[in-house]
């Protein structure tokens, strides 16, 4: 069933492969595009299928070499060890055709709003809110994406009681899609005299900014209000309405922004942020009317659920949902999440994987 599904993807490739290369459909530039990015979709896949049926061969190929009692000892022992690395590829890229398979996330590909909120822990829980900031921010740069800060409501401390931000690149929500929920935080905070260990808590929350065809808003759909900003940032900051406030009649949903001088800009930037909720709002119905989704998440599902701490007294992160512990708790806040990021993308295709053989 496996080889039948794959032998006829790579004839749809073949198919696509000669559609791009004709001069009419060429001409047909949205079309084209349409076609290209099918045939870029398939590729990976195509590919392994290929290196799967080479070694398929071998082990074939292998196997009637050994069949044969006329060969030679010497060359009945080469067949021997190449039968074991055929073996051994051909289980492996079997394993990376069932992941390639898995039905795709239509959000991977997307760019992201990240919303960052204090929790429990007052001041404690504002900064460190500001040193997952800088944590994604630090992230998001090692990955070549663009960020682009959109709102905050800072404490004057160096904390944030929230900040919003926007993450554009290849693949951003396929990689944080994870990260949504609580963040713990456990340390001694400067202002503590007695040395003691306070715990924090932070919310993070990672939406798929939506496509104008998802997501359709009207004018008449949202109340717009302007106001001065606040905080530092120039004379226009405290003396112009520059800063837009968006209130969505039918879910009550409010969205500021005030980070550009523009009242335009802001306006566009809060209708991004507006858009990205109500599409999150949408599909966490589906996936409330669909329970058996959920299983196949590694903690997307519930915003309230704490899925990581970082204890600085042992200088380690765990992630509770994997049961990962790293001892590199520096090297985290200063961005390197590839180690938790890929575990975590691991967990989801094993889990996603088992239910599909059940």
């Amino acid at each position: 069933m496996l080889q039948a599904k794959l032998e006829a993807l790579e004839n749809t490739f073949l198919d696509l492969e000669q559609q791009i290369s004709d001069p009419d459909v060429i001409a047909q530039q949205d079309t084209w595009r349409k076609l290209m990015k099918q045939h870029a979709d398939l590729s990976e896949t195509v590919a392994t299928f290929r290196e799967y049926k080479q070694a398929l061969a071998g082990l074939a190929e292998a196997e009637e070499i050994l069949a044969d009692k006329s060969q030679a000892e010497d060359i009945r022992e080469l067949a021997k060890e190449e039968l074991a690395d055929c073996t051994k590829r051909r289980d492996q890229l079997a394993n990376e055709l069932r992941i390639l398979l898995l039905p795709k996330d239509p959000n991977d590909e997307k760019n992201v709003i990240v919303e960052i909120r204090a929790g429990a822990g007052g001041d404690e829980s504002a900064l460190f809110a500001a040193e997952l900031l800088r944590m994604y921010t630090h992230y998001a740069e090692a990955q070549g994406w663009r960020c682009e800060l959109i709102d905050w409501n800072d404490t004057g401390l160096g904390g944030y009681k929230e900040v919003i931000f926007s993450i554009a690149g290849q693949s951003a929500y396929s990689k944080l899609k994870f990260e949504s929920g609580v963040h713990r935080v456990q340390r001694v905070p400067e202002t503590e005299s007695g040395g003691r260990v306070h715990t924090s808590t932070v919310t993070v929350a990672i939406l798929p900014e939506a496509e104008d065809v998802e997501i359709e808003l009207n004018e008449r759909d949202y109340r717009t209000d302007t106001y001065c900003a606040s905080g530092a940032g120039g004379q226009h900051v405290n003396r112009t309405e520059s800063a837009v406030r968006l209130t969505h009649l039918a879910t009550g949903i409010v969205v500021t922004c005030q980070d550009e001088k523009s009242q335009l800009k802001n306006k566009e930037k809060a209708l991004r942020v507006l858009k990205a909720r109500l599409y999150d709002l949408y599909m966490q119905e589906a996936q409330d009317k669909m329970a058996a989704d959920r299983k196949s998440q590694v903690g997307t599902g519930d915003r309230s659920e704490r899925i990581r701490t970082y204890n600085f007294p042992q200088g380690r992160v765990t992630d509770h949902r994997i049961n990962l512990t790293l001892y590199r708790l520096q090297d985290v806040l200063n961005g390197d999440l590839t180690e938790l990021i890929e575990a975590l993308v691991t967990a989801d295709q094993a889990t996603r994987l088992q239910e599909a053989a059940e």
